[in-house]
């Protein structure tokens, strides 16, 4: 198993590609690294660098397909520094709850009683700290799309966390797909933090 190459093809187009050659100015040699994946822009296949495990990459290959496939059919705009919750984004309302459930829970869960393993999980991912809550990171889940999220850790309340996009998401991609992005953004946190202490695995959503 750890001798296998983890390298999954995308189901992008090849003008798809040039799109997203044209777009993503924070490369080298045509690879993008995001969310602790290698973007190989050339060939349009990806690598798992946090995650070893040949059933995942294949998985996570056919959501970020989609999601790419999506932003490349969107409107650039500068980032305006307003950070606004997923419920004040086009339609957010409607999802929120189920937002909540599969986004915010999830880390609010696994980062609750070590809020520093939230920063730890984050830089593997190419977050920024910030200094909201009891741990804040900002996490660039595609370029043009940060995704913060601020933690109050568990004391004699439970933990909670707030999940915050720029208020210029949605000319990269439809709610929908923001969410999407920010439940994929949330998985990768948990499985930075489960790679860097293995001995504490937990099951979640998105987990196979």
């Amino acid at each position: 198993m750890n001798g296998e190459q983890k390298i999954q093809k995308l189901k992008v187009t090849k003008e798809q590609l040039e799109h997203l050659r044209s777009r993503i100015s924070s490369k080298e040699n045509n690879k993008y690294c995001f969310l602790g994946y290698v973007l190989d822009l050339e060939k349009g296949s990806i690598q798992d660098k946090v995650v070893k495990n040949p059933k995942r990459i294949k998985f996570d290959a056919q959501i970020i397909s989609v999601l790419l496939s999506h932003y490349v059919s969107g409107k650039p705009s500068p980032l305006t520094s307003i950070l606004i919750k997923f419920n004040k984004l086009q339609g957010g309302y409607a999802y929120e709850k189920a937002f909540n459930i599969r986004a915010a829970q999830p880390v609010a869960k696994t980062f609750s009683k070590k809020p520093d393993d939230l920063l730890e999980a984050g830089k593997m991912l190419g977050g920024t700290p910030l200094k909201y809550g009891d741990c804040s990171i900002l996490i660039p889940a595609i370029e043009g799309i940060p995704i913060v999220y601020i933690l109050w850790a568990e004391t004699e309340f439970p933990a909670s966390i707030t999940v915050l996009f720029d208020q210029s998401a949605n000319s990269y991609l439809p709610t929908e797909d923001l969410a999407v992005l920010a439940e994929l953004a949330s998985s990768r946190l948990i499985k930075a933090k489960n790679a860097k202490h293995p001995q504490k695995l937990h099951k979640h959503y998105w987990t196979t």
